[in-house]
């Protein structure tokens, strides 16, 4: 199933997505159920609530064949242009980790060995924007790229994961554009300034649970600018998957309930085309990962709030 994280008017709520209309998950339970749905308020609360709390989203999901029709005359639903889209987790308690050179041909690309673990780096939650809302060209830098990236978000606490487990802590999976000032990147020798940019990080448009989404390493993932496809590859390429991904950032290092990891992008970026290809306002970045959703995100040179 999907959920989703969305603003109506003054009020921001979680819904439950199916064929294009969002169901307001709270209403729509104490309807089909007569009883109070007593779900959270936001995505990050629903997750950390364990896994009884998603079963019960499972179980109206199955309900919407039947009750579908009578919870929208009761105006318990919404078309997705009646709302704003917000990250299915806007704000999480942690920084989001993401993963450096995880496929061998972007390796290649950008002059990278092929590493021998997992190369970790992070991205302030300050970052998360939308599925479709406007990346902000920043003053500090001129070389603004992008990376199309499946991301996977934690659905229990845990450490020293083993391989064989790993794939049991994770609720579910979105869609990241891990935006990044190259210039930055460089000039820093390091990468979190360079993406950490607030608008570098959108994501979404769903939440789906783990159970769409059973080989999370056999998903064409592609990028494009402004139609032009830019990366087309599949998580199959990965060079750590997400079992050993999890093994490793566990390591007597506690992971918890909406943690959010992005697993890294393929070939294609930008900055390694001759000439360089980077953003400019005007232009629009599409990411879609097959079977989570896509991104659509247009590029802006106004100033960020």
């Amino acid at each position: 199933m999907k959920l989703v994280t969305y603003e109506a008017g003054d009020n921001v709520s979680i819904g439950l997505y199916r064929g294009g209309i969002i169901y307001d998950l709270n209403k729509s339970y104490e309807s089909v159920f007569e009883e109070r749905g007593g779900f959270p308020k936001d995505m990050l609360s629903l997750i950390e609530c364990g896994e009884d709390s998603l079963e019960r989203v499972r179980q109206l999901d199955k309900s919407l064949g039947e009750w579908g029709d009578k919870l929208k005359a009761a105006g318990y639903t919404y078309g997705e242009a009646e709302v704003h889209l917000l990250a299915p987790v806007p704000r999480p308690k942690k920084n989001i980790v993401c993963l450096g050179v995880n496929y061998a041909e972007h390796a290649e690309e950008t002059g990278h060995e092929l590493p021998r673990f997992p190369v970790f780096f992070t991205k302030p939650p300050t970052v998360i924007i939308g599925p479709y809302d406007l990346i902000h060209l920043p003053t500090c830098s001129s070389q603004i790229d992008y990376e199309g990236e499946l991301a996977f978000v934690f659905g229990k606490k845990g450490k020293n994961i083993g391989r064989e487990d790993a794939l049991d802590y994770v609720a579910g999976y979105t869609v990241m554009n891990d935006v990044t000032a190259r210039d930055l990147q460089s000039n820093h020798h390091q990468w979190f300034k360079g993406k950490g940019l607030d608008t570098f990080g959108p994501m979404g448009p769903y939440f789906v649970t783990k159970e769409e989404v059973p080989d999370p390493h056999g998903l064409r993932l592609r990028t494009w600018l402004n139609g032009k496809i830019m990366q087309d590859s599949t998580t199959r390429n990965m060079i750590f998957k997400i079992p050993a991904l999890i093994s490793s950032l566990s390591m007597d290092m506690t992971v918890e309930p909406g943690d959010i990891v992005s697993t890294g992008t393929p070939s294609g970026v930008g900055h390694s085309r001759k000439p360089p290809v980077y953003l400019k306002a005007g232009d629009l970045v599409e990411v879609e990962v097959e079977g989570v959703g896509g991104l659509r995100n247009k590029v802006t040179s106004t100033r960020g709030p």
